[in-house]
């Protein structure tokens, strides 16, 4: 009982000194609160619409319309080992998305049955081997690097993924043996229907972010001119298959389509009101389905986001408060950074990497604060260190894999993340 009081005492009085000292009228706390605010706005309008909520409608399929016995074959502790990692990272780096819209992702397929190794592995591989991002690296920031980041992100994937199963190794051998004696793991749906159905929403995920690219010239700006006619064929292909296999009254689906496309017709310089109309129009006809399958996958799309979604924006304003955004500055000066930086010591490479741990990237962005950092003598094997550990992880995304795995794995996953980003950074230091 005193233990609880003294528990109580001690956080009471932590927060009264914290506000009490609040450093409130100082130039740089004034700055930083409003940079936070700032970017935790940007992230609202930037990546919320666009990038979570088709990830937890992702996440919520896959909890009902996958089968336990699909995960498992493919991603389960008993699946073999190479298939399993193979299909974890070439799965996650599809995606190209940011170390926040993974997490529910990742929380469905871990949820499901997938075996700690390759759920990890599926987590690092999403943001940080993607091949958008690595090909502007080597544009901007030399051939060198673009395709350090590439081979390093790759090995990294596979080898956290094998760390963590290593460490957990006695729950892995419990849960494989669970699942061994488990007779319900028979597939309810054939495997190409599953395809098409999850392949049509990552469509929607990926073309809708598609990054503007440097260039007017090359594939990638031909796909960004085009980018909302295929997000909209893909949205077409997903409700043919609503219809058809999900059982989804064609009278619903029209209706959810009409003020879509009226819309795109009416403001096409505003794709975000035809792409929010359509969530909205799917969201309420999920969520009021007498169907189990439509229902439960709303339901399940709802449980993600509201233990994921407070989390995010709260660990958001938090990284704006310290570091701020792209080319502003939070509490943290950045010349303090600049400067830990500088050379190829191990210790730079370590805070590189445990710097960008817990910094904030949107997909793309961290390109362009390395080449600010560059400029400012950051040394080329922190540069890697920070590009691989990064776009992986940040404050945010921490706090939603502690919700997932708990305490100890996520400190284990963060550590594997910053061990091998600093090895990686170092040895591409000394070469």
């Amino acid at each position: 009982m005193w233990k609880t009081q003294w528990r109580w005492l001690l956080g009471l009085t932590s927060v009264f000194a914290l506000c009490y000292w609040l450093p409130v009228g100082t130039a740089r706390f004034n700055n930083a609160v409003l940079e936070s605010l700032e970017l935790v706005k940007w992230y609202a309008q930037e990546h919320v619409l666009l990038c979570l909520i088709p990830a937890l409608f992702i996440a919520g399929a896959i909890g009902v319309f996958v089968s336990q016995g699909a995960v498992m074959k493919y991603l389960g502790p008993t699946a073999k080992k190479t298939l399993a990692y193979a299909v974890a990272s070439v799965s996650g780096s599809i995606l190209a998305v940011c170390s926040c819209t993974i997490l529910p992702l990742f929380a469905g397929i871990y949820k499901r049955g997938a075996g700690l190794g390759p759920a990890a592995a599926f987590l690092y591989s999403g943001p940080a081997i993607n091949i958008m991002a690595i090909t502007l690296t080597a544009r901007v920031l030399g051939v060198e690097i673009g395709v350090a980041r590439a081979f390093g992100a790759i090995g990294m994937s596979i080898l956290i993924g094998i760390g963590m199963h290593w460490l957990f190794r006695k729950e892995e051998q419990a849960k494989a043996a669970a699942a061994g004696n488990d007779a319900t793991l028979e597939e309810v749906r054939p495997l190409w229907q599953n395809v098409l159905y999850f392949g049509s929403m990552a469509a929607i995920l990926v073309f809708a972010n598609w990054g503007k690219p440097a260039g007017s010239s090359g594939i990638w700006a031909a796909i960004w001119n085009i980018k909302w006619y295929l997000t909209g064929a893909a949205a077409m292909l997903l409700g043919v298959m609503l219809v058809r296999y999900f059982a989804m009254p064609l009278w619903q689906v029209l209706t959810t389509a009409c003020p879509v496309a009226l819309l795109a017709l009416g403001f096409p310089n505003y794709p975000i009101l035809a792409f929010t109309a359509g969530f909205l129009g799917l969201g309420f006809f999920t969520s009021t389905s007498k169907n189990s399958d439509l229902n439960g996958w709303f339901a399940a799309s709802w449980d993600f986001a509201k233990k994921i979604m407070p989390l995010l924006l709260f660990g958001v304003l938090i990284a704006g408060l310290l570091l701020g955004r792209v080319g502003h500055e939070g509490l943290i000066p950045s010349d303090y950074v600049a400067k830990a930086v500088g050379g190829n010591s191990l210790l730079a490479n370590f805070f590189a990497s445990f710097a960008g741990a817990f910094m904030y990237f949107a997909t793309l962005t961290e390109v362009p604060i390395l080449e600010g950092l560059l400029g400012a003598g950051m040394g080329k094997g922190p540069a890697l260190a920070l590009l691989l550990a990064g776009p992986a992880l940040s404050l945010p995304s921490m706090l939603v894999i502690n919700q997932v795995l708990g305490l100890q794995k996520t400190a284990a996953f963060v550590a594997l993340v910053v061990l091998f980003s600093t090895i990686g950074g170092y040895v591409f230091g000394m070469l």
